[in-house]
């Protein structure tokens, strides 16, 4: 019994021993320190980039090992703590242990002294059951201590890697240090050697810097603007090659493809008599037929010793017209006196109206433009009996029109339009004896009335420059005009205005100064003008053709183009003897 009590209380001193040695290895451990570095200045640019650079990664690793280390500390007081409180609660309740074995033992011997061994082995079984207990709970210390050791240690080489690395970031600063100081030493050798060369070269050259730079930007200036002129020069020459090129086979072949043939002016209307004695008739008692016939009509009949016809003659060529059907159904129903002039001529009237209208309809079908308004039919078809250097109206709207859609075609743009504007841009003609002004402002005028579009106005206004054409489908109409009017074949004029136009040309080209001869040639189209070598050079030849040209354009009406040339020929004769 006693046996047993001594090892019940063997037991407690041991485990009480292992309490006091946990603590007493607990507080021997101690917490590192990390030392931080000095932070430096800089006194350029690039030596401030690199301090700065150099200074954030020192500052980050010292925040870094600060903010470990006081972690390290803050959890190794927190577990201090923790292990002071469980080693004062062990000893607590080691002394509890003690007190309770003591009156355990004490209630064991009695009991034992009572009970027998049975009772005191099963209490002794309890003793070293918590025993047991005790000796995990120590263990679970143990590796707690452990744990706390490990940590320690990962803190004590982070710290020290840290310290490694400020030590080799001061080195590089140092080396940086070291290698800016080279560099400006050798900027500053580098700009004496330029300043000594530059000066150097002022006193070679016997120019400033400033001097030789604004010499070589002038020289720099001047061949630049040579080759700028060459190559616009050279772009211009193959532009005007190409455009000149290009427009000629345009021409030439909505020319060939709409040419008609050649027509004749018709200032009086020729009618045939089937007798001599109808002049007789026609002219009436005293001239009372004559006389009533002229005043319904408006025309003239002009009868003379020409056999078998008389001439009827009016400005207007539809008034003409009515005339001559007048006096055709006159002349074949037998009857001439004043009440019969009066029923023909309107017959007559109405018989031509028809006949514009259906002239009027059968243009438009032949060029495809479209509808048109229709009280600007009557207007169309009168242009029918209209002539103008010996071409018919009619017909030169067709052919314009036709040549402005080959144009138009050729050229990729769409042709309905520039069509319409050329087959309208004479019907001012049919107009200009019962209205004052230009047949092409007449023309447009009308169109706009009438509601027509207003780029066909516009290009009817412009045809001949009376407004400057800012479309393309004006100048389409002009060019188309010029090609059918200018053709060979298409118009002609009296021998009288013909020779004039001439005379003028050959004055107008005459009277300028150094001018030896002057030739009009191909019917007037070109003018050749030889001067005096001596008196007029290359370019006062150049501004005499151009001055030609333009008083030429200015004073005289002539279809198509006129071309001057200016011959200047030197020569140089010797006599050999």
């Amino acid at each position: 019994m006693s046996g047993v009590w001594y090892a019940g209380i063997g037991a407690v001193f041991v485990l009480g021993l292992l309490f006091v040695l946990a603590y007493a290895r607990r507080g021997s451990a101690a917490p590192g320190r990390h030392a931080g570095g000095v932070p430096d200045d800089s006194v350029d640019e690039a030596r401030r980039a690199a301090f700065a650079e150099a200074s954030a990664v020192r500052q980050a690793a010292q925040t870094e090992a600060e903010g470990l280390r006081r972690a390290a500390e803050a959890e190794a007081d927190a577990t201090r703590r923790a292990a002071r409180a469980d080693t004062e609660a062990a000893h607590a309740q080691i002394e509890a242990s003690l007190a309770q074995a003591r009156e355990q033992a004490a209630t064991l011997l009695a009991e034992a002294q009572r009970t027998g061994a049975a009772e005191a082995e099963k209490l002794t079984a309890e003793i070293r059951h918590q025993h047991d207990a005790h000796a995990a709970r120590s263990a679970r210390l143990d590796e707690t201590e452990s744990r706390l050791d490990a940590r320690e240690n990962r803190l004590e080489q982070r710290t020290a890697e840290l310290r490694a690395q400020g030590d080799e970031l001061g080195m590089l600063k140092t080396e940086l240090d070291q290698r800016l100081r080279r560099l400006d030493a050798d900027r500053a050798q580098l700009a004496t050697q330029l300043q000594a060369q530059q000066h150097e070269l002022e006193r070679v050259a016997g120019l400033s810097a400033d001097e030789a730079k604004a010499e070589l930007l002038a020289a720099v200036e001047t061949s630049t603007r040579r080759e700028a002129a060459v190559l616009a020069r050279t772009i211009e020459n193959e532009a005007r090659a190409e455009g000149t090129e290009r427009a000629r086979s345009i021409v030439v072949e909505a020319v060939q493809r709409v040419a008609s043939a050649q027509t004749t002016e018709t200032v009086v209307s020729v009618l045939h008599l089937p007798a001599e004695e109808m002049k007789g008739r026609i002219i009436g008692r005293e001239g009372r037929n004559i006389r009533a016939f002229e005043a319904v009509t408006g025309v003239n009949v002009l009868i003379d010793d020409t056999p078998e016809a008389v001439l009827l003659s009016c400005f207007d060529p539809v008034r003409r017209e009515v005339g001559r059907l007048t006096l055709e159904k006159l002349i074949l129903d037998g009857r001439i006196h004043p009440h019969r002039i009066e029923e023909a001529h309107e017959q007559s009237v109405a018989e031509v109206d028809e006949l514009c209208l259906r002239a009027a309809k059968d243009a438009l079908a032949d060029v495809g433009i479209g509808a048109i308004d229709e009280r600007l039919l009557p207007t169309i078809g009168r242009l029918k009996y209209r002539t103008s250097y010996g071409q018919n109206v009619l017909g030169h709207l067709i052919e314009t029109a036709h040549i402005a859609g080959v144009m138009a075609a050729e050229l990729g743009i769409e042709p309905t339009l520039v069509k319409r504007c050329a087959f309208l841009h004479d019907i001012g003609k049919a107009l200009t004896h019962e209205v004052e002004g230009s047949h092409a402002i007449i023309g447009a005028e009308l169109l706009r009335k009438y509601g027509e579009d207003e780029a066909v106005a516009h290009a009817v206004e412009a045809h001949h420059n009376e407004v400057q054409p800012r479309t393309v489908e004006a100048v389409l109409t002009q060019a188309s005009d010029t090609c059918s009017a200018a053709r060979p074949g298409a118009r002609r004029e009296s021998l009288e205005s013909y020779v004039k136009r001439l005379a003028r040309i050959e004055e107008i080209a005459g009277s300028r100064e150094g001018v030896e001869k002057v030739f009009a040639m191909q019917s007037g189209r070109e003018v050749r003008v030889m001067v005096q070598p001596s008196e007029v050079d290359d370019l006062a030849s150049s501004v005499m053709a151009r001055e030609i040209a333009k008083q030429i354009e200015d004073e005289l009406t002539y279809p198509g183009q006129i071309r001057v040339t200016v011959v200047r020929e030197s020569r140089a004769t010797e006599i050999a003897h």
